[in-house]
């Protein structure tokens, strides 16, 4: 039933809002008995907020916030909206397979889908080597999934070439803190916010990617809290903020050494924690002193007053901690800038204490556990290193296999792409994985993955990668499956299953045991869900920095997240790390590395002068193949656009054309002073022909491989009509839900970053 809606009270456009998706997606109603609420966590950041998806007759219908510490009955917009994924009429519910990217995709069973993966597997490997079929996972996995994609790729395919898409998100960070503590994790709680004197956030836009992490800014403002937020755009965090600084996008490093650099020149080190617990640190500062305020004012386009400001009022906080996200650690020199931010915590002392410490804000939901178990190219389950003689006998052992048959190290995601390119990779199997969106350099990634000889791809709606392969197997959502997953502070929590898979469905866990016995390794995969992987999972962690042994499904049950490391089933876990003064090294101190900042790999010249940087908005997530089809969020975001500031003589809704080495596309304009004159900024969820990643560049950090998002040199150009945003994709004969795609269409920007408000027409 439909409820009318009174004109003299209701906004404008609330109406449309409750038509394209504010209602359930399948227009059941809304009043229910017998209603079933199941406990479990968002599918979205790595926040992980607590939940009860409503269950009727078996089917998830709603959403209820729930008290969960975490989040404290808290939802963003897509938390909302999360819900209308699991029952959404356009899931995939058959496998679809060609023989040839020139045909239709077509329906057909499980039996012959399987079947033809595991022939075209047999026939790569066997004309090409083993290392010719790849695997790429994901981040959105459960862990145990995660855990399953390396254990698979290692012992099934035995080839060396697996890795996932955290690669694109958390590896610069975890780089730093693996190079500085020995550990890859942050070091607090999202509570210790709540006890600190001085927070400061680099590189993230907390308001819109983490929305509900901003509670515990805002607690910590209430109690009297100073806040820093060093960003090139003021989002809404920053105008908040006793200071914003609005740096040059990829100068991070030359920023937080001339801080540094002022730290130790006014005398505010902590001399005798860095006598006591660190290495490194003259070099450190002898680095810090070739970069006084005034040439990072130069390099970073900023007042050199605001590197003071920012060095006195961190240094001389009681209690203070920093925060940072992709903003910068998507740069050549990604680790090499979040080292800049451990270094002035450890100068200053801020670290292991209550509300003193230093954190990284995962993006995916499972970043932190999607990179702890194996998944990565050259890691092994418990964070183990595949290079280490001693590590690859433990998993060798657990595994049941030869050590001689574990292979060794394989490339990062980008590198994968271009090896498909030169024919090095000829067959790919990707699970939650979308590359034709989130890659950089879209026409590099479409030509590595045109040239494979096979491609399947797993994913329960047809992203456009998908739509490229030649095999699709439909999968679980997250709702349809138990699992756990690590959040941004480590915190191991569990989601629980509320409703059967969809017919036709199938987990990604009966998957890859069904592919395994096709391989002949059945035995090694004899699992009857996930709690037995997951009992596997802690086994194979056990005694290393990454323990889970500790942990069970009942505890979880019982505490409702238990922080690694836990190696013992008494421990409480390990939610604020360092506390005792001693790291994850062998000495037990922080190892500090010295830093010098270079420039960004796309050079400037007259042709391209101005910077691009990309990012996220509130009401979409990562590719967007989840939220795209969510009407709510279609209709608060239907579009991207670029930012430009008003210098440049735009108005709001001008047909602008971004340009850069790479290619082109054009976008409406919002015109904003809360960009710097220097730079433009376009969303990355949307696809070709409006992918801000058909322009990025795929220069990569050296160390943790991560490409350069937040920094291409660009010039933009007026035109005369926006680039139309085309529809999801879906298989032959079917079309997108047509009520939640009525605004994909609107040829205008959002008023604010933050999407369209319920009075905008």
């Amino acid at each position: 039933m439909t409820i009318p809606l009174d004109p003299d009270i209701t906004p404008p456009g609330t109406g449309r809002f409750r038509d394209a998706g504010g209602l359930p997606a399948d227009r059941w109603r809304a009043i229910r008995g017998e209603e079933k609420l199941v406990a479990t966590h968002c599918c979205f950041c790595g926040v992980q907020c607590g939940m009860y998806l409503r269950v009727h007759d078996g089917k998830v219908f709603g959403v209820e916030p729930r008290d969960h510490d975490i989040n404290r009955m808290r939802l963003c917009p897509k938390g909302l909206n999360a819900y209308q994924q699991v029952n959404h009429p356009d899931r995939l519910t058959a496998p679809l397979f060609r023989k040839s990217r020139a045909d239709d995709l077509r329906p057909v069973s499980w039996e012959q889908a399987l079947d033809v993966t595991a022939e075209h597997i047999q026939r790569i490997q066997a004309e090409h080597g083993r290392d010719a079929f790849g695997m790429l996972g994901g981040a959105s996995l459960f862990t145990e999934k995660t855990y399953l994609v390396g254990k698979f790729a290692r012992v099934a395919l035995r080839t060396r070439h697996v890795d996932y898409n955290g690669r694109l998100c958390m590896v610069s960070a975890a780089g730093a803190n693996k190079l500085s503590f020995g550990i890859d994790r942050a070091g607090n709680p999202f509570a210790d916010c709540l006890l600190s004197d001085c927070l400061l956030i680099a590189g993230s836009n907390v308001g819109e990617c983490f929305p509900v992490m901003t509670q515990y800014l805002w607690g910590a403002r209430d109690r009297g809290a100073k806040l820093i937020v060093v960003d090139p755009r003021e989002t809404s965090i920053a105008r908040t903020a006793d200071l914003h600084v609005a740096l040059r996008p990829g100068t991070d490093a030359a920023f937080f050494n001339a801080v540094l650099h002022v730290v130790v020149s006014e005398g505010l080190t902590d001399e005798a924690f860095l006598a006591e617990h660190t290495t490194g640190w003259d070099e450190v500062r002898a680095a810090a002193a070739e970069c006084p305020p005034e040439r990072a004012a130069e390099i970073c386009g900023i007042p050199a007053e605001q590197v003071t400001q920012v060095a006195r009022m961190f240094a001389a906080a009681n209690r203070a901690m920093a925060w940072h996200a992709r903003g910068i650690e998507h740069h050549t020199q990604g680790v090499e800038n979040c080292l800049t931010v451990i270094n002035l915590c450890v100068a200053t002392g801020n670290l292991g204490k209550p509300g003193a410490g230093y954190g990284t804000i995962t993006g995916q939901g499972n970043g932190q556990g999607g990179r702890e178990h194996g998944q990565k190219s050259d890691m092994l389950p418990g964070g183990r290193s595949i290079s280490d003689p001693v590590h690859r006998m433990q998993v060798a052992d657990i595994w049941g296999i030869d050590v001689d048959d574990l292979p060794q190290a394989g490339t990062s995601m980008m590198e994968m792409v271009h090896q498909m390119r030169r024919g090095e990779i000829r067959g790919l199997f990707g699970m939650c994985n979308n590359p034709f969106v989130s890659l950089p350099n879209y026409a590099v990634v479409k030509e590595g993955y045109d040239k494979l000889d096979f491609h399947a791809q797993c994913d329960f709606f047809l992203s456009e990668t998908a739509a490229n392969a030649h095999l699709v197997l439909p999968v679980t959502s997250w709702a349809e499956d138990d699992g756990v997953m690590a959040n941004a502070e480590a915190r191991v929590v569990r989601h629980r299953k509320a409703q059967e898979p969809l017919p036709g469905v199938r987990t990604d866990t009966w998957v890859l045991c069904e592919l395994a016995r096709r391989l002949g390794v059945g035995d090694k995969f004899d699992y009857a869900g996930s709690e037995q992987v997951f009992e596997e999972l802690r086994i194979a962690s056990r005694g290393t920095v990454n323990d889970y042994y500790g942990i069970t499904y009942a505890r979880l049950d019982e505490t409702g997240g238990i922080a690694w490391p836990c190696p013992s089933l008494d421990h409480p876990g390990t939610p604020r790390l360092f506390e005792d003064g001693r790291t994850y090294h062998a000495d037990g101190k922080v190892h500090m590395q010295a830093v010098r900042w270079h420039p960004p790999a796309d050079p400037y010249d007259d042709e391209f002068p101005i910077t691009l940087t990309t990012g996220r908005t509130v009401a979409h997530f990562l590719s967007g193949n989840q939220t795209r089809r969510l009407g709510g969020l279609v209709e608060q975001t239907p579009r991207p656009w670029v930012e430009v500031h008003p210098s440049h003589g735009f108005s709001n809704g001008d047909a602008v054309t971004v340009v850069t080495r790479r290619g082109a596309a054009t976008f409406p304009a919002l015109v904003t002073e809360a960009i710097r004159p220097d730079t433009v900024f376009v969303p990355y969820h949307w696809p070709y022909p409006v992918a801000a990643n058909e322009l990025t560049i795929d220069a990569l950090d050296p160390r943790s491989k991560i490409p350069e998002y937040k920094v291409c040199a660009c010039r933009i150009e007026a035109a005369t009509a926006v680039t139309p945003v085309p529809a999801p994709p879906m298989p032959p004969g079917r079309e997108p839900y047509a009520d939640t795609q009525r605004s994909r269409g609107e040829p205008l920007p959002p008023t604010s970053s933050q999407g369209r408000g319920t009075s905008q027409p």
